[in-house]
C-alpha cells in the first residue's frame, strides 16, 4: 500500500465532512473538491499548513488550518490532523522550545520560568516572553512546515518510482514467459 492509500485509509471520506450537521454553516465551501482531494500537492500542502500552526501560540488552531486549507486548496483533513502535534502533552515542550529560540535570535537571555499549563499563568506570563515565543515559534513553525512538505512530496515521489519499478519487472517477468 502506497502513501495514498494510506491516506485514504485513516482519513474520513469527503462527504462526511459534508453531511455533518455543525459544519452546515460553511455551505458550498466544502463541496469544494481540491479540498478533499488527495494528491502530492494537496497532502504536502496540508501537512505543511498542519505542522506551521501546531507552533502557533493561538486558539483554535484546528479552525485556522482549516481555513487555511480552504484558502489554499490543500487537503483539509491533513491539515487539520496535522496541527494535533501540539496537544496538550506536547504544548509545553514545542513552547518552551519556540521561546528558547525567539530568545537566542534576539539575543536576549531566557527568564527562568516555571510552566504552569494554566490560563491564569499564561496570561500573566505571556506579555513577558511573548516576542521570544513568537519570533521561535513562526522559525521553528516555518522549519517544520518545509520538513513536512518536502518530505511528504518526497515520500510520494518515491512510492510512485517504487510503483513504476514493479510494473517494469513484472512486465519484464511476463515477457520471459
Amino acid at each position: 500500500m502506497g502513501l495514498r492509500g494510506f491516506f485514504k485509509r485513516v482519513l474520513p471520506e469527503h462527504h462526511k465532512f459534508q453531511q455533518h450537521e455543525q459544519l452546515g454553516l460553511l455551505g458550498g465551501i466544502l463541496h469544494d473538491p481540491n479540498i478533499f482531494h488527495l494528491n502530492r500537492h494537496s497532502a504536502a500542502g496540508g501537512v505543511a499548513i498542519g505542522l506551521f500552526l501546531a507552533f502557533i501560540p493561538i486558539p483554535g488552531q484546528m479552525l485556522v488550518a482549516a481555513l487555511a486549507a480552504i484558502y489554499f486548496r490543500v487537503n483539509l483533513p491533513l491539515a487539520v490532523v496535522f496541527v494535533w502535534l501540539s496537544n496538550p502533552i506536547t504544548i509545553p515542550p514545542l513552547f518552551f522550545l519556540s521561546y528558547k529560540t525567539g530568545a537566542l535570535l534576539l539575543g536576549v537571555e531566557p527568564k527562568q520560568l516555571i510552566f504552569e499549563l494554566s490560563l491564569e499563568w499564561f496570561s500573566l506570563k505571556i506579555a513577558d516572553i511573548w516576542d521570544e515565543l513568537l519570533l521561535g515559534s513562526l522559525i521553528l513553525g516555518g522549519l517544520s512546515a518545509t520538513i513536512g512538505y518536502f518530505t511528504v512530496r518526497l515520500l510520494w515521489r518515491m512510492a510512485i518510482v517504487n510503483k513504476w519499478e514493479e510494473r517494469k519487472e513484472k512486465k519484464r517477468l511476463n515477457n520471459k514467459s
